[in-house]
């Protein structure tokens, strides 16, 4: 697999170096469980779930970008507009739902180079984004809070990419016995 994401080109040092390595670690493992499979294996399902490793890998780049928009211009940049869960118009739940599984004419390598595309914008950001920085949240039934800062963000997409990666893993082995660790 040729695609690599791109550190960023400021040299971090102190928190914003962490969250950019713990980011940068969920990452590669999503990466590295994806890696050599054909679109079909990508797409495959081996669980009762409906989750494949392609599906994944658009989910979690969706998701960085969401919130990418959203440490930058708060949740009215997540797609939503200014709806909150519960008033989302129907083609939107779809849009969300079409987020979890490679579509026709998705290829895992084209996820992957958007993904590292996406990766590499936010790296950008971290670089000089007020991390105490606070917006709006929209109404969800994952929330509990209010706001969230763009640290808060942050960590929820290193949590996020780091849960997925661990899915992944999952149907990874299910599907040729490989295992990112161990």
């Amino acid at each position: 697999m040729s695609t690599t994401m791109k550190a960023t080109e400021t040299t971090l040092t102190g928190e914003r170096a962490d969250l950019n390595q713990a980011l940068a670690n969920a990452r590669h493992f999503l990466r590295f469980t994806a890696q050599n499979l054909t679109d079909e294996q990508a797409s495959t399902r081996t669980t009762v779930s409906e989750l494949t490793i392609g599906g994944l890998v658009k989910h979690v780049r969706s998701v960085e970008q969401v919130w990418q928009q959203f440490m930058l211009h708060g949740k009215s940049a997540m797609g939503w507009g200014d709806a909150d869960f519960y008033d989302m118009p129907p083609e939107a739940m779809e849009a969300i739902e079409a987020e979890f599984s490679m579509q026709p004419g998705e290829t895992l390598q084209s996820l992957l180079d958007s993904y590292a595309e996406i990766a590499a914008a936010t790296d950008a950001l971290l670089a000089d984004i007020d991390l105490d920085a606070k917006h709006e949240l929209p109404k969800a039934p994952w929330f509990v809070d209010t706001h969230w800062s763009v640290r808060r963000a942050l960590l929820h997409i290193i949590a996020e990419t780091t849960q997925h990666a661990g899915h992944a893993d999952i149907i990874r082995e299910s599907l040729d016995g490989q295992k990112s660790m161990g």
